[in-house]
């Protein structure tokens, strides 16, 4: 492992742009979305041709083929340098991995080297308006038709579907059995006549969420993903992608997205011979960082489970857990040291960093509800991992 960690070490230091190092942006797929820094896209290249945009998935489709060891030195060695993931978004880390769960050689084929070269965005198609923590209930319909379904229905809180190029969806293709089997798992295309986006604007200021509506919109026969009716197994597996996110650089790395709190209490509090000065901020900073890390390291743990059973487990549901706690106890505590320049929506007396902290803080709050709520977890936990009766 010495010999790769050398070779991986000399790849970043001659392949990452300065550009691609520190806070700044990264790249979704998505032909939407302007891309700000030409670094990242000729980061995102680099690594694609790499296949390190998806470090672990199989060479066949474009992927890196690493073992899980080769992974966390990826890792390790990009957090050295501060190097952003090249690549984020749905498509690495919700249907890429799906799909190479059920999807058929020709989806694997025609889906997953798009995803691999970030020419393509997702959204997640699964709320609806009547349908959120039980989401078996969901009403959109799919009639098949030939080669192709025909969609009516609606979701809500679709993330990022405004700049999406596809929709990976839950729709209900048999309406007369019970609501957890008559439920399928689908592709949609969403530049089509038919589908229709509406963003949401949140309390932060920003619309990251959308309305979703279908009025006869088409997925092709060959995007079922899974067998007809039996679409709520593939969805849930989904999830589980979704709330552990470990095998993928967005969810390992750890992106720096701003100062550190410890130097953020000591601009702002103060600090008396490198400690900042407020004992209780002191102690609060303190136990989060050892938090934060006890997760780290309880993630590559789970990185080894993971590539062993091939699947996510249950303990999913506590990473889910534990880490919309965790951003939202660091939102809190940017808030906190900050005082009342922590409270500032705009204005000369502010700074942009000062209005970010109070955004980041607003819409930190949706990150225990989103994705199953926490609620939900806390179930999922007593009955998965603590064994506990109903």
């Amino acid at each position: 492992m010495a010999d790769f960690r050398a070779e991986v070490r000399s790849w970043l230091a001659e392949n990452c742009p300065e550009g691609a190092r520190g806070p700044g942006q990264i790249l979704t797929g998505s032909t939407k979305i302007k891309i700000e820094n030409p670094d990242a896209k000729l980061w995102l290249d680099r690594m694609a041709e790499r296949g390190w945009t998806t470090p672990m998935w199989p060479k066949e489709y474009g992927g890196g083929g690493l073992s899980k060891d080769q992974f966390l030195v990826l890792l390790d060695e990009m957090r050295r340098i501060k190097a952003r993931s090249p690549l984020v978004g749905m498509g690495t880390s919700l249907i890429g991995p799906t799909l190479l769960d059920f999807g058929t050689e020709d989806q694997k084929q025609r889906h997953l080297p798009r995803i691999i070269r970030g020419e393509v965005a997702w959204c997640q198609g699964y709320s609806e308006p009547g349908a959120g923590s039980d989401l078996a209930s969901l009403q959109t319909r799919a009639v098949l038709e030939g080669d192709h379904f025909t969609i009516n229905g609606q979701k809500i809180w679709t993330s990022g579907a405004q700049w999406a190029d596809w929709m990976f969806i839950l729709v209900r293709t048999d309406p007369d059995v019970p609501k957890h089997d008559g439920i399928s798992f689908m592709l949609l295309d969403m530049d089509q006549p038919g589908v229709t986006v509406k963003p949401i604007q949140l309390i932060s200021g920003n619309s990251p969420f959308c309305e979703s509506f279908f009025d006869n919109a088409k997925a092709e026969r060959r995007d079922l993903i899974g067998e007809l009716n039996r679409g709520w197994t593939v969805g849930k597996r989904l999830l589980q992608h979704e709330r552990s996110g470990i095998t993928t650089l967005a969810g390992g790395a750890q992106r720096p997205t701003g100062p550190k709190l410890s130097d953020l209490a000591k601009k702002y509090l103060g600090e008396d011979d490198g400690r900042i000065q407020d004992r209780d901020f002191r102690e609060r900073i303190l136990r989060h960082e050892m938090n934060a890390r006890s997760y780290s390291i309880t993630q590559r743990k789970a990185v080894e489970e993971t590539s062993e059973a091939k699947t996510p487990g249950p303990a999913t549901s506590m990473f889910k857990y534990y880490g919309s706690r965790s951003m939202q106890n660091a939102a809190d505590l940017s808030r906190d040291i900050r005082g009342s320049q922590g409270l500032g929506w705009e204005g000369d007396g502010f700074s942009t960093a000062d209005q970010e902290s109070l955004r980041m803080f607003l819409s930190s709050r949706a990150a225990s509800i989103y994705s199953g709520s926490n609620e939900i977890q806390l179930n999922i936990i007593a009955k998965r991992v603590l064994g506990l009766p109903d």
